[in-house]
């Protein structure tokens, strides 16, 4: 699995950006949102039961990320025409603000190296990447354990201080001085 340090991987996604008739899709690549901190998070597959209690929770927190200049970006391997489906069925993800990327060849899931061993379906995995883009945090779930949202932005919070930031630091609180 790629880590702290590494480039996130070069990718070209169709993904989901609307249920508008004729503005559903959009091509998403690794330098769609140059400049800026990104949020990329990995979800198992459509349809399911944990994944949109977290895809409809980023969604109700993107203007957070916002604020911090981070765009927040989900996929699973499923394709796009699945992910729009999805979207139209379920109300907690018909107004989505972020693309759904559409990892159908599972290229960018091998290239991060989060695919589960044994179902082939992306883990649970969240990244944060730098506006240069470099992987700055990685977090992964079990696929039964849905993540913390609020935890991305703390790290993302403590990520943009470039300062060094204590166990359980907040936003606003002081940072550590060395001596």
């Amino acid at each position: 699995m790629l880590t702290i340090g590494d480039r996130l991987p070069s990718f070209k996604l169709q993904s989901v950006v609307s249920i508008q008739a004729g503005q559903e899709f959009a091509e998403i690549t690794d330098h769609s949102h140059q400049g800026k901190w990104k949020l990329l998070f990995a979800w198992p597959m459509d349809f399911t039961f944990v994944c949109p209690t977290e895809i409809a929770a980023f969604g109700k927190r993107t203007q957070d990320f916002e604020e911090r200049d981070c765009q927040v970006l989900g996929m699973s391997s499923d394709t796009e025409y699945v992910h729009l489906a999805w979207r139209k069925q379920h109300p907690d993800l018909a107004e989505l603000p972020f693309p759904m990327l559409a990892d159908t060849k599972r290229e960018l899931s091998t290239a991060l190296g989060i695919l589960h061993k044994e179902a082939g379906v992306p883990l649970r995995a969240t990244f944060l990447v730098d506006p240069d883009n470099i992987i700055r945090w990685v977090c992964v779930n079990d696929l039964k354990v849905g993540r913390s949202v609020d935890e991305a932005l703390r790290v993302l919070d403590a990520l943009q201080t470039d300062e060094l930031c204590p166990c359980n630091w907040k936003a606003g609180q002081k940072t550590l001085e060395v001596g």
